[in-house]
């Protein structure tokens, strides 16, 4: 059959962020890797950078990386049309040891837009749903369990790492009351009205939610993301041929802490962004998810 660049349409939607710089990025590999080279998708997602690098470089192959199972379903169907030249894995990437050397490392650390869409995923306060936050719903404890188990302080203390947030010991002490008063919250929408109500009035109503960075530190610590992130970075330089590149996406400080100084630091790597590449005015026009991104790139030595 022959293969056609049309890309499976699907209920899991997701705009792929600074899709047109990581194409760039990839279109400068050397020769060598362009012919026949091999990408690790580290997080697949519903597939589109995926789909977008299958059809501009047609000897490029993927290997694409989610510990969602209903992303991989997406992925599978999406990116059906390129055949052979796909195989994805359901795994988490920090659980990811390759079989051959690669061209290219790529890692999208956002959160998918049907994972934020779907209420019953649990990671949004804008949809009620159940206060889970696990990225693969079917492993592991839910962020509703976590901030019944935590005590006051270790909650707190995990609001402020992974939230950077400074109202985090007001937050924790209002948490911890309710449950203890008026028992679980029912869902996403309860828990974000809560944290709210720790906000002085004059910062309630601004751009960003007063619960979104408690809801990001709870994903945060739910999936291991950190410690998911450090051993990526730890590792993925290995899979690399001289030559090809490791791009990372991040979406908060965070992350891009960790991975601008791993790409400094280490002896492996040569850095291509000294400073990351944002999105253009028009891409955060039209993808307002992008606004927050961070790409950086290095190269292996």
């Amino acid at each position: 059959m022959k293969e056609e660049s049309k890309v499976v349409t699907s209920n899991f939607k997701h705009t792929p962020v600074l899709a047109k710089e990581l194409l760039e990025a990839i279109s400068k590999l050397p020769n060598v890797l362009l012919e026949k080279g091999m990408m690790v998708d580290a997080t697949i997602g519903a597939g589109e950078h995926a789909a977008l690098v299958l059809k501009s470089f047609p000897s490029f192959n993927i290997i694409g990386l989610d510990q969602d199972p209903n992303a991989i379903e997406t992925a599978s169907k999406r990116l059906l049309s390129f055949e052979s030249r796909v195989k994805l894995i359901s795994s988490n990437f920090a659980d990811f040891i390759p079989q051959e050397k690669v061209a290219c490392v790529f890692a999208d650390l956002g959160v998918s837009s049907p994972q934020i869409d779907h209420a019953n995923r649990g990671f949004s306060f804008r949809f009620n749903g159940p206060i889970d936050m696990r990225m693969n719903p079917s492993k592991g404890m839910t962020a509703k369990e976590l901030i019944e188990q935590l005590d006051e302080k270790s909650l707190a203390d995990l609001i402020y790492k992974y939230g950077e947030e400074k109202f985090s010991r007001r937050i924790a002490r209002k948490i911890k009351n309710d449950l203890l008063m008026k028992g679980p919250y029912e869902g996403t929408t309860e828990l974000a009205y809560a944290i709210g109500g720790c906000y002085p009035n004059k910062l309630r109503y601004g751009r960003i939610h007063p619960a979104t960075k408690t809801f990001q530190a709870l994903r945060i610590a739910i999936n291991n993301e950190i410690e998911a992130l450090e051993k990526l970075l730890k590792t993925a330089p290995n899979w690399l041929l001289p030559g090809g590149i490791f791009g990372v996406i991040s979406f908060h400080s965070l992350e891009d802490r960790l991975v601008k100084h791993s790409f400094t630091k280490d002896d492996r790597l040569r850095r291509l962004t000294k400073k990351p590449i944002i999105a253009s005015e028009n891409e955060k026009n039209i993808n307002p998810r992008s606004r927050s991104a961070k790409f950086r790139i290095a190269i292996k030595k």
